[in-house]
């Protein structure tokens, strides 16, 4: 069965994962007004029940900040989500290094607290940021919350710092964190918030060291050791861009016979393999300093998953925004990557490393972000425009909805309820000129 569930003229947009109730009963969403999302003026975060429609709002944001991007506890009553600065203006407006985690449990505006503390004046404040997080995640038993992070103080360009990349981050309930009022948009956090990647300015091409760390997604932990040797407490997984060099071609301008190697960035899979304690500093500050960028915990380990740079088409498909998922069990990451026929299909590959396992065969592309079904067995995701369920044994795909005359299926979000039972799902609904993207709900055909 498919049903609407959403009907108002405005946008309901969906985050690729935990956008469920812990229980089932409802699906939050915010309400940014362009209908791709990349517009971030959402007031409000709003949740709809799956079996009244009823709608409510939230949370509702003031004084000119804005709000997006929620996900919820996968074990109680609380969300998180993207909260913009408030009272803007323009040296501290909405931007990648400006936005922070809030966290609040619904009907409850005395439970409203900021995530991650931040603090943009040297000296830093360990377990404080010094920029903006965003895409805050629970871990699958709701404690830990991850998040990808630019910083405030190296885009600002500071002479001989270090360039201001993309990170991965977690914010761990340690303790509160305090920071000196030494600047107006420093604030207090209700959670110790780390980076745990590490990216350089200008990787060596040819090796694993990466620019960018993006797309993050929590791994299910099993039991022992991780391939390190080391304890591990938890693991995400995300996307690192690394390096290589391209043939040598002739260089306009250049003399006859003078060649030169021309770099590009390959996305790759890795794994980061985080401490039980995360409080601790290695031999760089966690909370960086004036010129370089903040370090993970002592005892962190980053590994590189995937090889693909030899491949007809190398490199994960980013051009499909997904984000990696685990297996319940933690045993398979699922991630999207082309055959060799250009087409993007469902792949796999242990945690602990190994050749990447083809899952999918059709000749359709997929098409959107997807989760994993709690049993494991099974992903959602869009290819055409279909919402779909993949058999992870043997890639047979099943059409859960068929978009067409009532809906365009969108690509951002098709998620599993927590039993299972249930898809949620972005549609384009038109109505006169416009359109407007609405949630949608379809059942599962596991067994």
């Amino acid at each position: 069965m498919i049903c609407q569930v959403t009907h108002r003229h405005q946008h309901h947009h969906l985050t690729n994962a935990n956008v469920w109730s812990w229980d089932g009963s409802w699906i939050y969403y915010d309400i940014r007004s362009d209908a791709n999302g990349a517009v971030f003026d959402g007031s409000r975060i709003e949740r709809v029940n799956t079996m009244t429609s009823e709608v409510e709002v939230v949370y509702e944001a003031q004084r000119g900040a804005c709000v997006g991007v929620v996900t919820a506890s996968p074990t109680e009553d609380k969300i998180v989500f993207i909260h913009g600065p408030e009272d803007p203006t323009p040296d501290w407006n909405y931007a990648a290094c400006h936005r922070r985690g809030v966290m609040m449990r619904p009907g409850q505006t005395s439970s409203v607290r900021n995530l991650d503390a931040r603090d943009v004046v040297d000296p830093y404040t360990p377990g404080a940021l010094r920029g903006g997080s965003h895409v805050h995640v629970f871990d699958s038993e709701g404690q830990w919350v991850s998040f990808t992070y630019e910083d405030h103080v190296l885009a600002m360009e500071p002479d001989g710092g270090q360039l201001n990349q993309r990170n991965v981050g977690v914010s761990i309930p340690l303790r509160p964190v305090s920071v000196p009022r030494t600047h107006r948009r420093n604030h207090v956090g209700a959670f110790w918030s780390v980076l745990a990647t590490r990216t350089h300015d200008r990787p060596e091409p040819g090796t694993d060291q990466i620019c960018k760390a993006y797309e993050d997604a929590w791994i299910a932990k099993k039991k022992g050791r991780v391939p390190s040797g080391k304890t591990s407490a938890k693991a995400l997984a995300f996307l690192g861009d690394v390096v290589i060099e391209t043939a040598p071609m002739q260089r306009a301008g250049a003399a006859l016979g003078a060649q030169e190697h021309l770099r590009k960035t390959v996305p790759e899979l890795f794994v980061v393999d985080l401490p039980v304690d995360c409080s601790g500093a290695g031999s760089e500050p966690l909370q960086g300093t004036a010129t370089t960028r903040p370090a993970p915990p002592v005892g962190t380990v980053q590994r590189r998953l995937t090889r693909t740079t030899d491949r007809l088409y190398p490199g994960v498909a980013t051009d499909v925004r997904h984000w990696p998922r685990s297996k319940p069990d933690g045993s398979q990451i699922c991630f999207l990557m082309r055959d060799d026929q250009a087409v993007i299909q469902l792949w796999s590959v242990s945690p602990d490393g190994g050749s990447p396992k083809q899952i999918t065969d059709g000749t359709e592309s997929v098409a959107s972000a997807f989760t994993i079904h709690p049993e494991g067995n099974h992903a959602a995701c869009v290819m055409g425009n279909s919402v779909c369920e993949v058999d992870l044994s043997d890639g047979r795909v099943e059409v859960l909805a068929e978009g067409g005359g009532l809906f365009r299926c969108l690509p951002f979000a098709v998620v599993y309820s927590p039993d299972g039972s249930r898809v949620a799902f972005g549609g384009a609904v038109s109505s006169g000129d416009e359109s407007y993207s609405q949630v949608f709900v379809a059942d599962s055909k596991t067994d």
